[in-house]
């Protein structure tokens, strides 16, 4: 059997859609349909079943998926422990992370790290937009031994820590009325425009959790896909967005933006590390995961 369609499988079984599993692994989604369908050749008996936009097992999928989850774990973790063991004082760990993280947080980790293990390899791999709450299919199919998140997570299969908890601010044009403040509070803004992430996004629930708190709902002029995208909307002028402090000093001029401290209760978000519940991650992950936990 292909080793690829096993995992495709193990990530449709687990909620995910065919196009997050194309994205994920660089493969066309009809390359994903057909081989999953060649799968279900081999075994004999239909593995999945369409219910509206997203794939359900059948009680065949279901008996097979423990089975597929063990064989593929095992398989991941051999070849792993056969390159620990040609370098043991080296290795691999390979670390998935969102956009908004990898810009400051990532790269002081993995510095830091290295000058401890020198010969260990750290592999980058960025994860896309996903469910809030749930790990990326990165790590939900091994081919992350970790994962920063920046967000808390509710997995039963995943083990979750806090690493930090990052300020949220309000970004504005320099030239606002409220650029030369100390710290805002939404309801000062609840009038204006907001340029917000486009959903599905954790950033954007929070927005707008936060504005309900302040007492109103926003006028959402802008989406954007990514967080640099909403500063440079709001350097334009085009409007206000709640983002992360992204580790800096507030206030404080960042992107041709004015960041604000906002004085909202909850106005924070959780970053966290989460790997895989049940597995023992090899020597090079595990000494990566306690190093993070350690700061």
């Amino acid at each position: 059997m292909d080793t690829d369609a096993l995992r495709w499988f193990q990530l449709v079984a687990d909620g995910y859609t065919v196009t997050e599993v194309s994205d994920v692994f660089g493969v066309s989604q009809p390359g994903v349909s057909r081989a999953l369908a060649r799968l279900e050749g081999e075994v004999g008996t239909p593995l999945l079943r369409r219910s509206g936009r997203v794939l359900r097992m059948t009680h065949a999928g279901v008996a097979f998926k423990r089975h597929v989850d063990s064989l593929v774990n095992d398989l991941d973790d051999g070849l792993a422990a056969v390159s620990e063991l040609l370098d043991p004082e080296g290795g691999v760990v390979t670390l998935a992370f969102p956009l908004s993280l990898g810009s400051w947080l990532v790269p002081g980790l993995v510095r830091d790290f290295r000058r401890e293990r020198p010969r260990v390899r750290v592999v980058l791999e960025r994860t896309a937009v996903g469910e809030a709450g749930r790990v990326s299919p990165l790590l939900a199919t091994r081919r992350a031994d970790v994962e920063l998140t920046a967000h808390r997570v509710h997995q039963a299969d995943v083990e979750w820590a806090r690493v930090l908890v990052e300020p949220l601010v309000l970004a504005v044009h320099p030239g606002h009325r409220l650029a030369d403040r100390d710290a805002v509070s939404l309801e000062e803004v609840a009038a204006e425009p907001f340029v917000v992430r486009t959903a599905p996004s954790t950033m954007r629930t929070q927005t707008l959790e936060l504005c309900a708190a302040a007492g109103f709902e926003p006028d959402v002029a802008y989406e954007a896909e990514d967080l640099p995208t909403v500063r440079g909307l709001v350097a334009a002028g085009l409007g206000v967005g709640v983002v992360p402090a992204t580790g800096l000093p507030a206030p404080t001029t960042f992107a041709r933006t004015r960041m604000l401290p906002l004085t909202d209760a909850g106005a924070q978000r959780e970053v966290g590390l989460a790997w895989v519940a049940g597995r023992p991650l090899l020597p090079s992950a595990e000494a990566f995961r306690r190093f993070v936990l350690s700061g």
